[in-house]
């Protein structure tokens, strides 16, 4: 008897070790929604709570985002990761290009998900990494607001109607009920696709705010631009507000960052050298000591967050353990249905 579970385990590791299933986007949508989403990352940021998920620090290659050569306005992140619960491990290769890319017309992000067996070192998925990436940054939001708010309600305003600013709304929706959403974005056409298309996923009004100020009056702040000016202003944000600067970029003004009551992050190591933070601890001006929780400690309520009048900032840069949770059940649930296409290495 006591054999049986490693001939099991020993049937699961050959069947993975000749072939790799290759899983494109159209098949990843017909096995996932958001809601699905919002679940299985939920339940990594417990791992990270109790250290059964293992999410090194992302290492980023720029491709001119941040210089001038190469000058291809782009990044690539290379985001491995370990999720217990799971028994899954894989790395997220993904990146965000201006330039070329948005001039033939593709989409900011692009991205490729690889999955291994943790047992032999089989690859055994390829999956495409840009729509899971964006329903995981909206998720990841979501559950943040969860384990920080007791209302059933949310005021929202969001900076950006583009994909993500999408995703953040059909995430929330599935937690919160939308009494009113404020976005903003330059784009004036944007903004009116946007109201369109998100009117299902809110119960109150989609009001389209005419300047970057009047987004800010709201429960939750939410950017999700590609600006490189600190466009955020400190005294836009009331008390009680919570502030998720998810950008690449430092989108809030010093002051804001710098007297916010507290701080909460995903990964206290990466959120310091990434987005919203990068500036400041660089100057010493913000360091580990003033992270107040990460958000799998919230998750698993070994530090709480009490409702209050203290403004909060909420930095879930991204970490590479959602996006292989989330493809790992894709994964599975593809098998399941018998739909894969596969294609041996060896």
């Amino acid at each position: 008897m006591h054999n049986k579970p490693a001939k099991v385990l020993l049937a699961r590791n050959m069947e993975n070790i000749e072939s790799t299933i290759l899983i494109n986007q159209a098949d990843i949508k017909k096995v996932l929604t958001m809601k699905d989403v919002v679940e299985i990352c939920d339940e990594t940021f417990k791992g990270f709570g109790t250290g059964t998920t293992i999410n090194p620090t992302k290492v980023t290659l720029d491709l001119g985002e941040m210089s001038n050569y190469p000058p291809y306005e782009g990044f690539m992140n290379s985001m491995p990761a370990y999720v217990g619960h799971l028994d899954a491990a894989g790395m997220k290769f993904v990146g965000g290009f201006q330039g070329e890319r948005k001039e033939l017309g593709l989409p900011f992000l692009t991205g490729l998900i690889i999955l291994v067996n943790p047992h032999t070192g089989s690859f055994t998925a390829v999956m495409e990494g840009a729509h899971i990436t964006n329903m995981r940054t909206g998720a990841q939001t979501a559950i943040a607001l969860k384990y920080m708010r007791k209302s059933p309600t949310l005021r929202l305003g969001i900076y950006g109607a583009g994909m993500q600013g999408r995703t953040q709304t059909m995430a929330i929706s599935e937690i919160f009920d939308l009494s009113e959403l404020r976005v903003y974005d330059r784009d004036p056409n944007s903004t009116l696709r946007f109201k369109e298309e998100m009117k299902n996923y809110v119960k109150g009004d989609i009001v389209i705010a005419q300047s970057s100020e009047e987004a800010a009056d709201a429960d939750a702040v939410i950017t999700v631009t590609p600006a490189q000016e600190k466009f955020l202003k400190e005294d836009w944000i009331k008390p009680g507000t919570i502030v998720f600067p998810m950008g690449s970029y430092q989108e809030c003004e010093d002051s804001l960052l710098l007297n916010a009551d507290k701080i909460v992050v995903d990964r206290v190591a990466q959120a310091l050298h990434r987005g919203a933070l990068r500036e400041l601890n660089a100057q010493g001006k913000i360091t580990e000591k003033d992270i107040f929780a990460t958000i799998g400690e919230l998750a698993l309520g070994t530090k709480v967050l009490s409702e209050s009048n203290e403004r909060i900032i909420c930095i879930p840069i991204g970490t590479g353990a959602l996006d292989v949770a989330v493809a790992q059940v894709v994964l599975e649930r593809i098998k399941a249905q018998g739909h894969s296409a596969s294609f041996s290495f060896v």
